[in-house]
């Protein structure tokens, strides 16, 4: 509808309250009240992607969406490792298997077939993941990417033109908070008298972003040797999974001032000496 002049809006349904005295809606009546929502300026809307860097953005999220699912492949294979052979395999060696590799591994059938499944999946997203990486690499130079997130330790073109697009204007955020909020890593509770009642919605926000920046936090730690100290505080307190979120929280709080004050990242200030 852009391209024929009209001016669209795209409203945010999370935001918009309706009118608790109305007895019946219908697509007449929900139009008309947000116009008049619009009408008085207070309509709650969302961005909408421009649509030069539209298809770009949904490349690099379905990247995403392919490094994902093989990771939870890798998972599944280190699973059945542990638990009907006394080894460890890291993910790194994982990804080298072949399927002939594992003749005479497992003296059961069934766990033998179902680890070949596995690392054939593994080995197709693998090849997957390569292809789709060429063509990004081939079109973000095209693009305007934030070029200080390069300095990011762990973000590379990719993650870099990812968190770009995903974030588009950060003038968007007026705070920090609000942007590590919309990258989904914060706490969503409801606490009363000290007591939690329950959470409100933890899924509001970027998805893309939340996986970005986890990628972005699993890079830092095995290079920066400020991020894998505070991984390793946060390990000795908790469990994996929350210092691993810690540490994603952290890096999307410095990508944040990055992208803001168009400056080059410094893990001192980010985490200390």
């Amino acid at each position: 509808m852009t391209d024929h002049g009209y001016p669209v809006k795209l409203a945010n349904p999370v935001e918009i309250q309706q009118y608790n005295g109305i007895k019946h809606t219908n697509d007449m009546s929900d139009a008309e009240f947000l116009s008049e929502l619009l009408r008085l300026g207070i309509l709650p809307t969302g961005y909408i992607c421009p649509k030069e860097t539209r298809h770009l953005r949904d490349l690099l999220r379905k990247r995403l969406l392919i490094n994902r699912q093989r990771v939870t492949h890798i998972l599944s294979f280190q699973g059945t490792l542990q638990r009907n052979l006394p080894s460890f395999m890291k993910a790194q060696d994982i990804k080298k298997l072949e399927e002939g590799d594992l003749d005479g591994m497992f003296d059961d059938p069934h766990l033998s077939l179902s680890a070949r499944k596995s690392i054939g999946i593994i080995q197709f997203l693998s090849k997957q993941l390569k292809e789709v990486e060429a063509v990004i690499n081939r079109s973000v130079s095209k693009i305007d990417i934030h070029s200080d997130l390069l300095t990011v330790t762990g973000v590379g073109k990719t993650l870099a033109a990812a968190i770009t697009l995903e974030t588009a204007e950060i003038s968007r955020f007026h705070t920090v908070g609000n942007y590590v909020s919309y990258c989904r890593l914060v706490n969503s509770s409801r606490i009363s008298n000290g007591k939690k009642k329950g959470e409100n919605n933890r899924k509001n926000g970027n998805k893309y972003l939340s996986w970005a920046y986890t990628e972005v936090a699993q890079f830092s730690r095995q290079w920066c040797p400020q991020a894998k100290r505070f991984y390793q505080r946060k390990l000795a307190k908790t469990n994996k999974m929350v210092a691993q979120r810690a540490l994603a929280h952290k890096m999307a709080r410095a990508c944040y001032y990055v992208m803001k004050d168009h400056v080059p990242y410094d893990p001192v200030r980010a985490f200390g000496h």
